[in-house]
């Protein structure tokens, strides 16, 4: 069974031409075309936190359905986090994740049933501070290790960690295998492996890519992250 993972932080869908454009982030998810998505900075930040991708946007242009997990009516995420994923994938059970946090950060989880297969998806925001990193980490990882039971995961997301192997990244024992996909931000010109997909031990890695396209290049500060993985049969 293999699934396309991506991860994109859209930055509000406000572009480095300083247009809010959703329906040019749209047509980049669309390039990018992977079956599960999570978004960063999906929602305005103050006030009544609204969604920057308007839910009839996406689901009139796009094969996505939004992960519902908002606390706010017209948020689209928690904290700015959102998942998508296509239509037909059915989804089992979703939560946001709490973080230790002084300014808003947050994670969210979603458990999906694909081909008859459980797995368990975690989108990410982290914070600036490398110490706060670490215990965001540690946090994510409790949650999932209280689920009810193990699945195949795959967590990813904007995770701020300017080091390739270091940092947060150590919180990660051998069960879980840390990917690069590329540099990814700023999108103008590329220097830093901010935005990460993380896999446990059950899948197999075919290949990741950044998503460098003409409407990426401005659509964002961040390129979209992808991985291509296969989940061995039972």
């Amino acid at each position: 069974m293999q699934i396309t993972f991506a991860s994109y932080n859209i930055h509000k869908a406000v572009g480095l031409d300083r247009r809010r454009d959703p329906e040019r982030i749209l047509t980049v998810l669309r390039e990018v075309n992977a079956d599960v998505v999570a978004l960063q900075e999906v929602d305005r930040r103050y006030g009544r936190r609204m969604a920057v991708l308007p839910l009839d946007m996406i689901q009139a242009s796009t094969d996505y359905v939004p992960v519902p997990m908002s606390m706010k009516p017209d948020s689209l995420g928690w904290h700015g986090n959102a998942i998508l994923v296509r239509k037909g994938i059915d989804l089992v059970e979703a939560a946001p994740v709490p973080l230790p946090v002084l300014e808003p950060r947050g994670a969210v989880r979603a458990d999906l049933m694909i081909e008859g297969r459980r797995l368990r998806v975690v989108g990410m925001h982290l914070d600036l501070s490398g110490l706060r990193r670490r215990h965001q980490v540690r946090s994510i990882l409790s949650h999932c290790a209280d689920c009810a039971q193990r699945v195949p995961t795959v967590m990813m997301g904007d995770f701020n960690e300017w080091t390739r192997a270091g940092g947060c990244f150590r919180e990660f024992d051998r069960d879980w295998q840390v990917l690069a996909p590329g540099r990814s931000f700023p999108s103008r010109r590329p220097m830093a492996t901010l935005d990460r997909i993380i896999v446990s031990s059950e899948w197999d890695v075919l290949g990741t890519s950044v998503h460098h396209s003409p409407l990426s290049a401005v659509g964002s500060d961040h390129l979209p992250v992808s991985a291509s993985l296969v989940l061995p049969k039972f």
